[in-house]
């Protein structure tokens, strides 16, 4: 596998006393398991991934705990993607309010993710780089599992009954008719490449900059028309579990999600994203870097999962997943059709790019906000003359630019501005 995708560093197992504490308090019936593989192959070396396992809300406190996986594949450089990697949780995290429950904190968690998302390219483009990523990030908090995404990077969803979902939706002006509907709405040209002679090829592009997406993270260069405001999806598993693949285009470009999940059923996790990048790389070529994330959700008491691969027999067998033909059996779905499985639950779902749709809804109910808090990039304001705020979840407008949804900072209520179409954007670079 190639060493120039990065990856992010799986921190130390936990210890014994924290796991004999978790059996206590009863949390290891509660909460599932939450096993992790990740394989890439890179050609540019622009795709980066973040795989954090063990996170906590609150410091010390167990019964908080979450995890978070994501795949940047950035364009026109690795500034976009590596800068994504580094900030965007803790931005996500920066607009949760302090002091919340765990029901509290799911509901809170869409909205401040769409904060996250747009502080990380307000800072970013605050740089003067012009390169640009997709941005896919999953936080697994027990059962429930919330995506939110920009660009065509892709998380679905394989249960016990075999059925996939898509978690995502692919912001590809070719695909999404309604990303081209916006971006023309808020001042952009959407036309394929115009050579000379006035014949047109290539995918559908966003004029000016030429980019093929309608969102992303970064692209200081293009209009600001493309956006950073991620679509957001949020189930509840069932209790039986389920395996989430996260996956850059380079691997969805090959495959279906119907085929990536059937090619690594039954296997653990390590050795599925091994086969799914294998998979891409078999049908398409390396054609574009390749980087695949698989996450098992695995409820504590059906722990069964494979034993390592350190014996000379296990190691045979990997090499013949790897390399050699695999029998139909290791490919079906999981469970026999007749058997009847829970269904996936939605609980939320928006990808709406206005921000006053997504910034003023999914307040927790006991949180706490300051009055003049900016809801992008958390900092405090001092309130201005003739600032007139509603008392609902510390929502306010000026009078001379009303709208509904909570206070911004003079910057951040310039991006909503630029991204709704209201300040124009020059640029001529085509990527």
């Amino acid at each position: 596998m190639a060493s120039s995708v990065r990856e992010g560093k799986l921190p130390p197992a936990l210890p014994l006393a924290t796991l004999i504490g978790r059996e206590l308090r009863g949390d290891s019936s509660e909460r599932p398991l939450v096993r992790c593989g990740h394989s890439s192959f890179a050609k540019r070396g622009e795709d980066y991934f973040l795989v954090k396992p063990d996170c906590l809300r609150v410091p010390g406190d167990l019964s908080s705990a979450f995890s978070v996986f994501a795949v940047f594949d950035g364009h026109n450089g690795v500034s976009a993607a590596v800068f994504s990697k580094e900030h965007l949780l803790e931005h996500v995290m920066s607009a949760v309010p302090q002091g919340i429950s765990r029901e509290d904190w799911l509901h809170a968690l869409p909205r401040a993710l769409v904060a996250g998302f747009v502080k990380t390219d307000i800072d970013f483009q605050r740089k003067g780089e012009t390169s640009g990523t997709t941005a896919t990030l999953v936080v697994v908090d027990g059962f429930t599992v919330t995506v939110a995404s920009v660009g065509d990077s892709r998380c679905i969803l394989d249960t016990q009954g075999g059925e996939v979902s898509l978690l995502t939706v692919d912001h590809r002006l070719e695909e999404n008719a309604e990303e081209r509907e916006r971006v023309t709405a808020s001042g952009g040209e959407v036309s394929r490449l115009n050579l000379c002679g006035g014949q047109e090829v290539g995918p559908l592009r966003c004029w000016p900059g030429g980019l093929c997406l309608s969102r992303s993270i970064g692209d200081t260069d293009v209009g600001e028309f493309i956006v950073p405001i991620p679509h957001v999806k949020q189930v509840k598993l069932p209790n039986t579990g389920g395996r989430l693949i996260i996956a850059s285009d380079g691997i969805w470009d090959a495959v279906s999600s119907e085929t990536a999940a059937q090619a690594c059923r039954r296997l653990p996790a390590e050795l599925a994203a091994k086969l799914v990048v294998k998979q891409a790389l078999k049908t398409s070529g390396l054609k574009d870097d390749t980087t695949c994330v698989v996450v098992d959700i695995i409820p504590s008491d059906h722990c069964s999962t494979p034993p390592p691969l350190s014996s000379k027999k296990n190691q045979n067998k990997l090499r013949s997943l790897l390399f050699g033909r695999r029998s139909h059996s290791s490919v079906g779905k999981l469970g026999g059709k007749s058997a009847s499985f829970d269904p996936v639950e939605e609980l939320f779902e928006e990808g709406s790019a206005m921000l006053e749709e997504r910034l003023g809804r999914n307040l927790p109910s006991k949180a706490n906000f300051p009055p003049f808090r900016c809801a992008i990039c958390q900092v405090d304001q001092e309130p201005f003359e003739g600032l007139m705020m509603d008392n609902v979840g510390g929502c306010c407008s000026a009078p001379s630019t009303p709208w509904g949804g909570p206070y911004l900072c003079s910057d951040c209520r310039k991006k909503k501005d630029a991204m709704e179409g209201k300040r124009s954007s020059r640029s001529t670079t085509c990527r």
